[in-house]
């Protein structure tokens, strides 16, 4: 049986790479499927788009998803994976500079599963991606898809 893929859904071409290290670092070797903006993650979550001919019934195992995005911000991509019945149980965890209330309520009025807030060292931010690829990857039961 094949790992299930982590959806990174991040703009930022540094933070990208930063958690593809970091992933690699902490020897999580699931693939990760990157998309740039949240037009990307929709298109890739709902097999529309660019990936037409993917099986929608394949899930990521979580999603990693910023808020600041180009097109489609990372709030409305949870509002539209949470309104389909497809997806609605899909673990996402907002990964975010964000310092503000406002996006860590609204994510979580929304459904998100956790807000991590991206530590801007980088040995914590390898601690941080090693935690969290520990709990979502081998300790949470995510449900069925």
């Amino acid at each position: 049986m094949s790992t299930k893929a982590i959806l990174l859904v991040e703009d930022n071409p540094d933070d990208e790479a930063l958690t593809l290290r970091a992933f690699h670092k902490n020897n999580i070797r699931n693939d990760v499927v990157v998309a740039r903006d949240g037009v990307e993650a929709l298109d890739y979550l709902f097999a529309t788009g660019p990936h037409a001919g993917r099986d929608a019934g394949e899930l990521p195992q979580v999603v990693l998803l910023d808020l600041k995005l180009p097109r489609v911000d990372g709030l409305e991509v949870l509002r539209r994976v949470r309104a389909n019945e497809r997806t609605r149980l899909l673990p996402i965890v907002i990964l975010t500079s964000s310092k503000e209330e406002r996006d860590l309520i609204e994510g979580y009025r929304l459904g998100c599963n956790s807000y991590v807030r991206k530590p801007v060292d980088f040995d914590e931010f390898i601690e941080a991606a090693r935690q969290l690829g520990l709990y979502w990857l081998l300790i949470n039961e995510a449900p069925p898809s």
